[in-house]
């Protein structure tokens, strides 16, 4: 009688910790996030459009469906800002944007500028829905690594 307890008190347990460890449902349908920022691109900084298009924030789409970014921005501490246009970021995917001149694309779009964005020493990265909510924040502070995975 005693191991029948033993066994039923086990098996509660390991079903308890089952249930514990389980994902919410917002973590199983997963988030439209910041993945990456490269804020210190290679070589010296000559605002030359490869050393700025080197420099650049991703977003990663983990849900099961594609979102549509029309409107969502993503910004700096100093209120330099991106807005997507007519862009869908499909499931599983990620979308580069690069600071720098050039021709959108599915997995890269361009905010066009002529200057850098990213501090190279610290800054903040913030995801903005159309609506103002706030979806993400990402900062970094070292001039020890280049790029931050968010």
């Amino acid at each position: 009688m005693l191991r029948i307890r033993s066994i039923a008190a086990a098996t509660a347990a390991v079903a308890a910790m089952g249930i514990v460890s389980m994902p919410t449902p917002a973590q199983a349908a997963g988030s439209v996030h910041l993945y990456k920022i490269y804020y210190d691109s290679p070589g010296t900084d000559r605002r030359s459009n490869a050393s700025l298009n080197a420099e650049y924030v991703q977003i990663r789409n983990t849900t099961n469906a594609s979102v549509n970014l029309r409107g969502w921005t993503v910004t700096d501490a100093s209120n330099h800002r991106y807005t997507f246009g007519a862009y869908t970021l499909g499931r599983g995917k990620t979308v580069t944007v690069r600071t720098g001149r050039g021709t959108n694309t599915a997995a890269n779009v361009y905010q066009q500028r002529r200057a850098y964005v990213w501090n190279n020493d610290r800054d903040t990265a913030t995801l903005k829905k159309a609506n103002g909510t706030r979806v993400d924040t990402c900062s970094y502070n070292s001039t020890r690594v280049d790029y931050k995975v968010c």
